[in-house]
């Protein structure tokens, strides 16, 4: 599907990955696109530089205003969703927040564009949906069962069930792609944003929840935008998903050792909270198959480790 001429609704577009793809797509040819977000989250400063392009519209809006956003959604050609509750660790305190801004809110996204015949939708997933420790490493997208351990990937799973559904159902056709740990420019949470923040406060002492160990893949955010975007308009199923990851992984402790060596600071202590996990529904060790995407045409440039250091310098200098 070509983007180009396409009036686009992109939900959480003033949160980090959304207010990076929203940039992307202003710097297509002839693309509107209308942000909806409640800005729980999303910040407007992300998407300030946007306000004085004609082409670009913000809503500050919730998706679980049904009404609101069946007014809202009128016009537009294709959504791409990416609304949620990205705090992993809030939401493990509190479920009823994940099912109300994941589930639910997905729930009704889908019915609003049903009833406004929009039938073109993008959902960012994630791969905790894989669970803790597959099977099958690197992961594929066609691994199951699926069984996540935290409320954030029992709420992406159940929102790829009612996409499928309404694929299936009632015309719809939907790319949706399975995120490795995204970095970059305009982050406001994750190891590293954390790690920065820690640091500042006190840069003798560096806190590190787990044992250092748990490594992920890690993807620079304009990379993923690029993958999705390509993703989009080379994939021509119904249900298209795929894994949007670089291969390797990187650690817990590579990722401070990076942070530490970016910030110049010297003789740091680290401190560990123990256990194979950093919390509660954290999976420790997550690598993904991203052959999927490969085949189609795409691949990630950086590695792991590169992602996380273009990351770590774009976040020192905003924070």
């Amino acid at each position: 599907m070509k983007l180009e001429n396409k009036k686009i609704l992109v939900t959480g577009g003033a949160g980090f990955i959304g207010s990076n793809l929203v940039e992307f797509l202003l710097a297509r040819r002839g693309i509107k696109v209308v942000v909806y977000d409640n800005l729980s989250l999303g910040k407007k400063e992300f998407i300030a530089p946007f306000l004085k392009n004609s082409n670009f519209r913000f809503i500050k809006g919730d998706l679980l205003d049904k009404k609101k956003l069946g007014k809202e959604i009128r016009g537009i050609d294709i959504v791409f969703h990416l609304a949620a509750n990205s705090d992993i660790r809030y939401g493990m305190k509190h479920p009823e927040v994940e099912l109300k801004n994941g589930t639910i809110a997905t729930a009704n996204l889908l019915e609003v564009m049903r009833e406004n015949n929009v039938r073109e939708i993008v959902f960012t997933s994630t791969s905790a949906v894989y669970g803790d420790k597959p099977k099958v490493i690197p992961t594929p997208e066609d691994y199951g069962p699926l069984f996540p351990i935290s409320f954030y990937g029992a709420n992406k799973l159940a929102s790829e069930a009612l996409i499928s559904a309404y694929c299936h159902n009632f015309g719809f056709r939907a790319w949706i792609f399975r995120f490795a740990n995204i970095v970059g420019k305009n982050a406001t949470h994750g190891v590293v944003f954390d790690f920065i923040r820690k640091l500042k406060d006190n840069p003798k002492e560096l806190v590190i929840l787990g044992n250092g160990k748990q490594a992920k893949p890690y993807l620079h955010v304009k990379e993923c935008i690029e993958g999705m975007i390509y993703g989009v308009e080379k994939a021509n199923d119904q249900l298209n998903y795929f894994n949007l990851a670089c291969k390797g992984a990187t650690a817990v402790n590579k990722i401070a050792q990076i942070v530490i060596q970016e910030m110049g600071l010297e003789d740091v202590k680290l401190r560990y909270t123990g256990g194979e996990r950093g919390w509660p529904g954290d999976v420790p060790q997550v690598r993904l198959d991203p052959r999927k995407m490969k085949r189609l045409g795409w691949e990630a440039r950086l590695s792991s480790d590169q992602a996380i250091r273009l990351g770590v310098k774009e976040l020192l200098n905003q924070l």
